[in-house]
């Protein structure tokens, strides 16, 4: 009979396998234009964004109006938030986690972002590590990540709303009102013009 701890490391293993990390590859068929700018498409379509660090990105607007996932998720001291807890303002949802590299390359400009932002959006990183906050802190010290709650999913409650369906890293953002706008696949320099941009679609 397999441990408790062999049991999650499974479950982990498998989310991996179903939700890949990095989906820098656009599927068969969707639009690949360089940026939301000069697409020249609708805002149904699919919409690959490159930053000037060559990461890479699917901007999406199919979920758009979809009402906030009421999954709970622990915050810095353990409590059990959810995203109806920021309501008021629009809410900048990232869904990572430390064993993912282009979620982890993203981070630095997120934080730089949640203190640009701070008086108008909530800039909610949640981490879907299975052991809890001890690595997002070890990841947040030695990366300088002061502006960022560790927010953390250690059960995926927040992957199993969207069906266990979401690569990571996935951001969507959301209106004050708590409808998503648009969602992000892939990682971002989230300090770009561009980006900014994009951000002022939620009020």
């Amino acid at each position: 009979m397999l441990l408790e701890s062999d049991m999650r490391f499974v479950i982990a293993l498998i989310l991996l396998v179903l939700t890949g990390c990095d989906k820098e590859t656009p599927a068969e068929g969707q639009a690949q234009p360089a940026s939301a700018e000069n697409s020249g498409a609708t805002k149904r379509d699919d919409i690959l964004l490159v930053s000037a660090n060559g990461a890479r990105a699917m901007l999406s607007y199919r979920f758009a109006g979809q009402k906030a996932p009421t999954a709970p998720f622990a915050d810095a001291d353990g409590q059990d938030v959810t995203l109806a807890d920021f309501v008021g303002k629009p809410v900048l949802l990232n869904i990572w986690a430390t064993w993912c590299p282009p979620c982890k390359a993203e981070m630095p400009t997120l934080d730089a972002l949640a203190e640009l932002e701070k008086d108008r959006m909530a800039v909610v990183a949640v981490s879907q590590d299975l052991d809890g906050r001890a690595p997002v802190l070890a990841f947040f010290n030695e990366t300088g990540v002061q502006n960022l709650e560790p927010y953390t999913d250690a059960d995926n409650a927040i992957l199993a709303a969207f069906n266990n369906s979401l690569g990571l890293p996935t951001t969507i953002l959301y209106d004050s009102a708590g409808k998503e706008v648009w969602r992000l696949t892939g990682g971002v320099e989230w300090d770009g013009a561009e980006i900014a941009e994009l951000l002022r679609a939620a009020d």
